[in-house]
Order: C-alpha cells, then sequence, then structure tokens
C-alpha cells in the first residue's frame, strides 16, 4: 500500500517523462491491450471511470478515477483516484497506491512529452490556461522540456492564476485567456470548461497547443483550431471513438487527420512539419500512462522498501 505522499517521493519526473515514451511507442506498436474506458454518472455532475491495462514489460493494472468537477468547492481535487497492481504471470495484486498524483502528472508528463518533439526548439513563451490541478502540474513538469523564459498563468479567477505564477519566478498571472494566448510560442490548456477556451485567431504559427481537459458538452478545444493544426493523439482508436472514451472536440473528424505520438517516436509518421506550422496535441488520457507512472513508482517502492505491507 501506498500512500499519496509516498507515491509523490517516490516518483521521479525525468523517468516519467521517458517511461510515458516508452508507454506511447507500445500503444503504437500494439503491444498494450486497453478496453475503452467506461464510467458512470453520479451527482453533482461526477462520474467514476475505470480504466484496466496490459503492456508486456509496462505491467498490468487497474485505475479507478473519479472526477466531479465542483470539488474545488469543498477543498477537494476534481480527480481523485486508486492504482491496483496485479503480477502478470500469476494475477496476484502486489500493489494498491494513490493515483491521484499519479493522474495529474502523468497527464501533464504526457502533454510535455508531445512538447518535447512538437514544440519548436527556440519556444521559449508559455501559456497555461487553467490554475487547477492541471495547471499546478503542468507548470511543475513542462519547464523540464523546454527552456521557458516567460511563463503566462491564465484563470477564470486571476486570484488563482496569481497564487500558481508565485510558484515560479518565471511565471505570472494574466487578466484574460487571449493575453496567455496571443504570442506564445506553447499553449497548454487544463481546464474543466464544457466550451473552447481559446479561440483559433489567437493562436499564432508555428504554436504548439495541448489540451487535457474533458467537460461536456463541447469541451476546451475550439474545433477550427484542431482542424486547422497538424494534430496528435495518444491513440486514435481512443481519440476517436465516443465520450466518455473518446473526444468530443474531435467527432466526426477523419481519424486518419490525427497521428499517435508514439508512430511520431517510433518514426513512423512525422512530427513538426516547419516552423510555421500550429500543431495541436489533445489527450483524453491512456491506460499506459498509469501503468507507466504506478510502474515506476512501484519498482521504487521495492528498492527502497516503501509502502506497507498488507495481507489481503
Amino acid at each position: 500500500m501506498l500512500s499519496q505522499a509516498e507515491v509523490t517521493a517516490l516518483l521521479d519526473l525525468d523517468r516519467l517523462l521517458d517511461a510515458l515514451e516508452e508507454g506511447f511507442r507500445a500503444v503504437s506498436s500494439g503491444k498494450v491491450e486497453v478496453p475503452g474506458r467506461t464510467a458512470v454518472t453520479t451527482e453533482h455532475d461526477g462520474w467514476l471511470g475505470t480504466m484496466p491495462g496490459y503492456g508486456a514489460g509496462l505491467g498490468l493494472g487497474v485505475k479507478l478515477v473519479s472526477v466531479f468537477p465542483h470539488n474545488d468547492a469543498a477543498g477537494l481535487p476534481s480527480h481523485q483516484a486508486l492504482i491496483a497492481l496485479f503480477d502478470p504471470a500469476t494475477g496476484s495484486p502486489v500493489a494498491v497506491m494513490d493515483g491521484t498524483r499519479i493522474t495529474a502528472i502523468r497527464t501533464a508528463g504526457a502533454a510535455a512529452v508531445s512538447t518535447r518533439h512538437l514544440a519548436r526548439k527556440d519556444s521559449r513563451v508559455l501559456a497555461i490556461i487553467g490554475a487547477g490541478v492541471q495547471g499546478h502540474a503542468h507548470l511543475e513538469i513542462f519547464p523540464r522540456v523546454r527552456d521557458f523564459q516567460e511563463i503566462r498563468i491564465a484563470s477564470r479567477a486571476i486570484d488563482s492564476a496569481r497564487k500558481l505564477a508565485a510558484l515560479n519566478p518565471k511565471a505570472h498571472a494574466v487578466e484574460s485567456f487571449e493575453e496567455a494566448a496571443r504570442g506564445a510560442d506553447v499553449i497548454a490548456m487544463c481546464t474543466h470548461s464544457s466550451t473552447p477556451v481559446v479561440r483559433r485567431e489567437w493562436v499564432g504559427p508555428g504554436t504548439h497547443v495541448t489540451s487535457v481537459g474533458y467537460s461536456a458538452p463541447h469541451g476546451e478545444l475550439d474545433r477550427a483550431l484542431a482542424d486547422a493544426a497538424n494534430l496528435f493523439v495518444e491513440s486514435r482508436a481512443a481519440a476517436f471513438s465516443a465520450p466518455p472514451a473518446g473526444c468530443m472536440e474531435l467527432a466526426g473528424m477523419d481519424p486518419e487527420k490525427a497521428s499517435e505520438m508514439g508512430e511520431v517516436l517510433l518514426g513512423k509518421r512525422p512530427g513538426r512539419g516547419s516552423d510555421d506550422e500550429i500543431t495541436v496535441y489533445k489527450s483524453m488520457g491512456h491506460a499506459v500512462e498509469d501503468l507507466a507512472a504506478s510502474g515506476l513508482v512501484y519498482r521504487e517502492a521495492k528498492a527502497r522498501g516503501a509502502g506497507s505491507s498488507v495481507e489481503l
């Protein structure tokens, strides 16, 4: 058994980025089995999802994740989760760990991987749209993949943006999403917005855009922006399936328009085509990301003797 504090202490973020890349390669190589996410809806607009997965060399596990968008008012994270790992050879349960930290940082980490490989090398201005859990996670991990000299933070509540910006000397709060986005080299959207938060006309040539938010009915990603960009996803099979497994913003789009990040990493499809091209990474979350992160935590816990042993 591993608590959130133990998971946070055991998870090395640079190793996580590399593990996520390996997970993306496995997805695009057909080496993982991940069924579509299923979910039940509850009161207060909340839902509980289940995300099982298996990958050779990655592990066998399942995440139970609850998403309650209004939890901020109660001082709780909007996303809370548990991850259970099993021995791939016997099916025996070997670990249960907090998945809330893993969900937050692996989501931001996957977007950071896309930035590492798709953003222009000279990217210096980062805009983070949203100052909640994902805003914090993005601010924590994105500077590991580019040397950003300016980080703009925008939120519906300016006080939230200021609090987040105070955590990094290169960050400052701005008054509007448009002010954050215009002229930025990388735009990271991480909101609960049910409508687009960054308009196509605010995004300049050569910008890399990431979007990890999920909220019905329309989502945070402007469809016009997705249509105009070179589009990248974790998995076409997942991204273009019906919600809650797939992306509502991409409904009706030809799946072949999108490249999987694993295909880029394997050299099967090109990444950025030119310095003027707009690239968009749209994430729905994928169980392979949880396997990659929880596997790192489990192996490190075993090496250090961390956690508590419980006989079931």
